[in-house]
C-alpha cells in the first residue's frame, strides 16, 4: 500500500482529533445553562465532566486506529500486534456506546426540564455509527486472526 493513503488517513484522524477536541472545549460555554457561569463554574458541571469522561474510549479508539496505520505502513498488518489493536479498537467502541447510552438514560429519565427526544435520537444515531465501527473492527480482527495463524503455521512447515 503507497504512503499517501496511509498519510491521509492519518491526516484525518488528526483533523477529528482536534475537531472534536476544539468542540468539547467551546460547545459548554454556549449551552444554554452557561450563559451566566464563569470559566471555572462551566467546567464543574457533572454532565460536563461525564462528557469528558466519556470522550477517553473516543480517543483510545483513534489512537489506536492511528496505531494500526503505522502497523500497516510497515508492513505488519497481519501481525499480533495488529490483531491486539483491532480488538482495542473494538472494546473502545463498545465502552463508548456503553456511555453515550448511560447519557441518553440520564438525559431521557432525570433531566426533567429539558426536552430529551433531541439528545436521545442523537444518542441513538451516534450509538449506531459507533456499533459499525464496532462490527467492522470484530470481522477484521477475526480476519487478521486467521491471516496470523495461518502465517504461523506456515512459517513451522518451512
Amino acid at each position: 500500500m503507497k504512503k499517501g493513503s496511509t498519510l491521509f488517513l492519518r491526516l484525518v484522524i488528526c483533523l477529528i482529533a482536534i475537531g472534536v477536541l476544539a468542540g468539547m472545549i467551546w460547545f459548554p460555554q454556549t449551552e444554554g445553562r452557561a450563559t451566566n457561569l464563569d470559566l471555572i463554574s462551566i467546567y464543574k458541571d457533572p454532565f460536563i465532566i461525564y462528557i469528558y469522561i466519556g470522550s477517553i474510549p473516543f480517543f483510545v479508539g483513534l489512537y489506536q486506529a492511528f496505531k494500526l496505520l503505522n502497523f500497516i505502513d510497515a508492513n505488519k498488518a497481519f501481525s499480533q500486534g495488529a490483531v491486539n489493536t483491532l480488538k482495542n479498537i473494538k472494546f473502545a467502541s463498545l465502552s463508548l456506546i456503553g456511555f453515550i447510552a448511560l447519557a441518553v438514560f440520564y438525559i431521557r429519565f432525570f433531566a426533567h426540564g429539558d426536552d430529551p427526544a433531541g439528545p436521545t435520537a442523537l444518542g441513538i444515531l451516534a450509538s449506531f455509527a459507533v456499533a459499525v465501527i464496532a462490527t467492522a473492527a470484530a470481522v477484521f480482527q477475526k480476519l487478521f486472526q486467521n491471516a496470523v495463524d495461518l502465517k504461523s503455521e506456515n512459517d513451522l512447515t518451512v
